[in-house]
């Protein structure tokens, strides 16, 4: 009748203040929170699920490589998520979005493209100019 309850899989292994700053390329495998500043790029362990969460006061100048990232906060290079992408209310993306699933809030901000990976996997990412017929 009852059901027992199973660990978060969201569990926050690694924690960055908001008063740190790491310059320099970050690697972590579960979940990691950002509040402070790097420098750098960041990528999740390939094996298993990386789970990145960037608070509003949060703020990523580099590539971001990770299975699933809630963004709040800003990230001034490109993201590609392997699994889920959720865009906060003030999140800012300054660079190209590559993503499986998106859930994108009202005010998020991304200057850049957003790019499927099942479009990118399947190499649809430009039209070829000589199958393109003028309307």
């Amino acid at each position: 009748m009852f059901k027992l309850k199973r660990s978060n899989p969201r569990q926050i292994n690694t924690l960055v203040d908001r008063r740190t700053r790491i310059n320099g390329d970050v690697e972590f495998a579960g979940g990691f929170h950002l509040d402070g500043y790097i420098n750098g790029n960041v990528s999740g362990a390939q094996a298993g699920d990386s789970f990145l969460w960037v608070s509003e006061h949060g703020a990523i100048e580099g590539s971001v490589v990770v299975s699933n990232i809630v963004l709040n906060g800003i990230v001034k290079g490109d993201i590609d998520a392997s699994g889920r992408v959720e865009l906060g209310e003030k999140a800012r993306v300054l660079g190209n979005v590559r993503y499986s699933v998106i859930e994108t809030a009202v005010g998020a901000q991304i200057n850049g493209k957003l790019i499927h990976r099942a479009s990118c996997d399947a190499g649809e990412l430009e039209p070829d100019p000589a199958r393109v017929t003028p309307p």
